[in-house]
């Protein structure tokens, strides 16, 4: 496993008796991103898939259209600075997401196994995880970070990356669902999100009135469709 994102450190362990030992504990990096100049952001982040995050921040916060907005980015230590090109305007959030996709359950039950396999969660039990699937099947990027958020900025940026139609798409978390992360997806115009976690009030009432399926508790072969059911087959 790549070490660059796992520090050594040393602990006493007290089951019984006080016993001098270590491990390795994820690596917290907080990254200032600067845009244009004017500092836009800083997130305490897993020092991985840096240039992803930053691109699928700068999409979900509405500052660029598509990957190719960005003139440069460049990473140096903890300091991240982006030029964009001139005359890019903010970018509008779509108000509802009409995609026609429609996902098998085997499917969700196989996307969302695929981000559990996180060799850094067996180990630390200290990440998110967090996939991008077309038409629910193709992996196109899995991401860990410290939080939901930064790792479903991770697999956007990816597809941003890869120039992915996200009305295609399936999304699936680790974690629970607040409705700001459901705002994220419609500013992606990601139709369907899978996650193990649950969704809160707010989330499914912001699901429903946007076009967004969120599909919860997916475990083992068990799963609540708690918005849009028609998505699912």
């Amino acid at each position: 496993m790549q070490s660059g994102f796992l520090k050594e450190v040393q602990f006493t362990r007290a089951d019984g008796e006080l016993t001098p030992t270590g491990e390795r504990v994820v690596r917290e990096k907080a990254l200032s991103m600067f845009v244009d100049g004017r500092h836009c952001a800083t997130a305490m982040i897993l020092a991985t898939l840096e240039k992803e995050y930053i691109t699928g921040y700068l999409y979900v916060q509405g500052l660029i259209h598509e990957a190719t907005d960005i003139a440069s980015l460049e990473i140096t230590n903890d300091i991240a600075r982006v030029s964009l090109k001139t005359g890019i305007e903010k970018r509008s959030f779509p108000r509802n997401i009409t995609s026609n996709l429609k996902i098998s359950k085997e499917d969700i039950f196989r996307s969302v196994r695929a981000i559990l396999k996180s060799p850094v969660f067996e180990e630390t039990e200290a990440v998110h995880s967090a996939g991008l699937f077309i038409a629910g099947s193709k992996a196109i990027s899995l991401a860990e970070d410290l939080g939901r958020h930064n790792a479903m900025d991770k697999v956007i940026g990816a597809a941003l990356l890869q120039k992915v139609d996200f009305s295609r798409t399936l999304a699936t978390s680790t974690g629970r669902q607040p409705a700001e992360m459901i705002f994220k997806y419609l500013s992606a115009g990601i139709p369907i999100i899978a996650t193990k976690g649950v969704p809160t009030s707010k989330a499914v009432e912001l699901a429903e009135k946007s076009g967004i399926t969120i599909v919860g508790m997916v475990r083992g072969d068990f799963m609540i469709v708690y918005s849009h059911p028609e998505r699912i087959q």
